[in-house]
């Protein structure tokens, strides 16, 4: 497996996205659907990590918009057959390195509380709940967190 910022504009990323809009679509409301597209997924801002496996094939995405204040976690997502093998957290280290690179260390996120093992996963790698944040209101079906990378566990 290797792990590299990549363009997010790519065939391979757009099918990654559509899975994840595939499977996320269906448990929560459209008013809950805080995804953001490939357009904006390809702004300046945006540090964008893909995982390909041993062929080549993109295995995991995801993303970190850098703000003034916090970077936002985005667009996290592994194919089913990859999952529980570390890519996510190669991912995930990837952008957190990379985004403190460019003077972010606090990042925020918001996932689905019928996600369970994503809210694991967070709260593993350090990430502990907060309330809402930026232009977020709060919505029973979002679960939000935050880590600072001042204080939080490697």
């Amino acid at each position: 497996m290797n792990v590299a910022l990549e363009p997010a504009m790519q065939p391979e990323v757009l099918a990654l996205i559509d899975q994840l809009d595939d499977y996320q679509r269906p448990l929560y409301p459209a008013e809950s659907h805080h995804g953001i597209d490939i357009d904006a997924l390809s702004q300046p801002n945006v540090l964008f990590a893909v995982a390909r496996g041993d062929a080549g094939e993109a295995i995991a995405c995801g993303a970190i918009v850098i703000g003034a204040e916090y970077g936002e976690l985005k667009r996290m997502y592994t194919v089913p057959g990859h999952r529980g093998k570390g890519v996510a957290k190669a991912v995930l280290s990837l952008l957190e390195h990379s985004a403190g690179l460019h003077g972010c260390a606090r990042f925020m996120l918001e996932t689905g509380y019928l996600q369970p093992d994503a809210i694991t996963f967070y709260e593993r790698s350090g990430y502990r709940l907060r309330g809402p944040f930026g232009s977020y209101e709060d919505d029973p079906n979002s679960v939000f967190m935050e880590k600072s990378l001042t204080d939080a566990p490697r």
